[in-house]
């Protein structure tokens, strides 16, 4: 079968054909690639057709599909072991290395998802707290439990829909949306609910409106204000975390969270999640106190094996993140530099290996105001060109492109090369 005949088949028994909607290129003049597999930096369909790899399965793939000491670790353990809902020397193994190597999370509690994490350690603040509110930002999207599905970015501004549908009134009553990067906002909010406030989460380094990171003001600011009126600080590190750097954006920022959410990377690949944070915090949760909390597949021990192969190679080699560093430059100043040649505008937002190409003529994008103006008609036709060239890259204006330690500047320099033949034809 080739990719349209699976894609119509898979209509027939999955809505829309996928199973979350970003696949399936709403809005955009293609078809998906059905991917049939992967190794490095590429990835091939289901027709034989290769694509250099800019999503890599929305970040998790940091060492490249298929790493080699990732695959034997999974495959080790999966001979002995694929579920048991009980403990494992290797849960033990994961939250060790996450505890004595971050700065912020003296305990972990893993779970399946960044969804999961990210709702659970609301849960955690409200139980902590005694508090009902939370904060959060506009564009910021931290998986679509229902308190946070309020001007969420990435698939909701895709859809051209405020929110979603089948979320009642009743589960957003107590989520408060502050201005992203706005110190004003975020003060107005807490000087009329901060006694009531149990939690902000914000991403530092929001990548679901496309790339947009914190002002180290405004950051250190929001840290301030929390702790003045009592209310927890929750950084959504699903994204970031591991990626712009081992210790996350909280190292790169210098403001300390109070609990701290993670996914992606540290499964290797693997569905995976966490969060952590302080001791007196996390010792509130069941079976030690009263924040209930659980997970089947929690811990699960494939994915933990993955897990910690993936994070000691991180961990062992920040030579890496120097490399991702190196190419990311490289990538962000030619696009800059074709964007003044062909007089077409382009505003690069990049921290590390994450990366968006926001086509706009807005001097900076640095909140959600500035991402909605963005030519989506422009942006489209050149995620058609690029496909047909060889690239897999998000299919939305509003999500982020990622490197990996396999990425090289051959593969930069293709990349270039494409752009310019789009831009080209662009301004004439």
């Amino acid at each position: 079968m080739n990719n349209l005949d699976i894609l119509n088949e898979s209509k027939k028994y999955m809505p829309g054909g996928v199973n979350s909607p970003v696949r399936v290129f709403n809005g955009i003049d293609a078809n998906p690639p059905i991917i049939k597999k992967g190794k490095g930096v590429s990835i091939w369909d289901e027709e034989g057709n290769e694509y250099i790899d800019f999503v890599l399965a929305w970040g998790p793939m940091i060492l490249g599909h298929c790493n080699d000491k990732v695959v034997k670790a999974i495959e080790e353990v999966s001979r002995e072991a694929l579920a048991f809902g009980a403990p494992t020397k290797l849960e033990l193994e994961l939250s060790k290395i996450m505890c004595e190597t971050l700065d912020y999370v003296d305990m972990i509690r893993m779970v399946n998802s960044g969804t999961e994490a990210t709702m659970s350690a609301v849960k955690l603040a409200r139980g902590y707290t005694n508090r009902n509110k939370i904060v959060k930002f506009g564009g910021c999207y931290h998986g679509h439990f229902d308190g946070f599905l309020v001007q969420a970015g990435s698939g909701v501004l895709t859809a051209g829909i405020p929110g979603s549908a089948g979320v009642p009134e009743s589960s957003i009553e107590n989520t408060l949306v502050a201005v992203y990067n706005s110190i004003e906002s975020i003060e107005e909010v807490f000087k009329a609910h901060g006694k009531d406030i149990a939690a902000v989460i914000i991403e530092p380094i929001a990548g679901n409106m496309g790339v947009v990171p914190s002002n180290k003001e405004f950051l250190q600011r929001l840290r301030e204000l929390c702790t003045e009126y009592g209310t927890l600080l929750i950084l959504d590190e699903v994204m970031s975390g591991f990626r712009v750097a081992y210790k996350g954006a909280a190292s790169l920022y210098g403001v300390e969270p109070d609990l701290v959410t993670y996914a992606k990377i540290m499964g290797g690949g693997l569905p995976c999640g966490a969060y952590g944070g302080k001791k007196e915090i996390m010792e509130k949760l069941s079976p030690l106190g009263p924040v209930y909390q659980a997970g089947t597949m929690s811990g699960n021990p494939v994915v933990m094996a993955a897990g910690v192969a993936t994070l000691k190679e991180m961990h062992g080699n920040p030579k890496y993140y120097d490399h991702i560093e190196e190419v990311g430059a490289y990538l962000q100043k030619g696009i800059e530099v074709l964007s003044e040649k062909y007089n077409v505008s382009i505003r690069v937002n990049r921290v590390g290996g994450m990366m968006t190409m926001f086509f706009t003529s807005a001097l900076k994008v640095e909140q959600y105001k500035d991402v909605r103006t963005c030519d989506e008609d422009l942006f489209k036709r050149y995620f058609v060109h690029m496909l047909k060239e060889g690239f897999n890259l998000p299919p939305s204006q509003y999500e982020s492109m990622f490197l990996s330690t396999e990425h090289k500047k051959e593969h930069m320099d293709k990349f270039l090369k494409a752009l310019e033949s789009f831009l080209i034809k662009e301004s004439k």
